[in-house]
C-alpha cells in the first residue's frame, strides 16, 4: 500500500498520478504498486514539485514500524532516524541540529 499527499503541485502531476493511484481526497492518493513503480513515481513527484510543492509518501516496509516515510519540499518538517525509527521532526525541535542547506533525508 502506498499513500501520497501533495500540496502546491501542478495539476498535471495530480492527473498523472491518477494513472497509478486513486485520489481519495484533494491531493491524497492511495494504491498498491510495485516498488519499482513507487520509486519512479517518487522521482516524478520530486521533479515536478521541486519549485514550490510539498509531498509525502508512506509505504509498507520490512522494519519495526512497518512503514517508511519520504518527504520533499517542507522547510519546517523533516524525517529523522532515531535508533531505527523514522520520526517527523519540527524545525524548532531543540534536540535536532537543523541545517537549511541539507537535502531531504528521503
Amino acid at each position: 500500500m502506498v499513500v501520497v499527499t501533495l500540496e502546491l503541485v501542478p495539476p498535471r502531476l495530480r492527473g498523472g498520478l491518477t494513472r497509478w493511484l486513486t485520489e481519495i481526497g484533494p491531493g491524497v492518493f492511495v494504491g498498491r504498486v510495485s516498488s519499482l513503480v513507487r520509486d519512479q513515481l517518487w522521482e516524478l513527484i520530486i521533479t515536478e514539485a521541486a519549485a514550490t510543492g510539498r509531498a509525502v509518501l508512506v509505504n509498507r516496509a520490512a522494519n519495526e514500524q512497518g512503514y517508511e516515510i519520504r518527504m520533499h519540499g517542507d522547510s519546517k518538517r523533516r524525517v529523522v532516524d532515531v535508533d531505527g525509527l523514522q520520526l517527523v521532526a519540527n524545525k524548532h525541535a531543540a534536540w535536532l541540529d537543523w541545517r537549511d542547506d541539507e537535502e531531504d533525508i528521503n
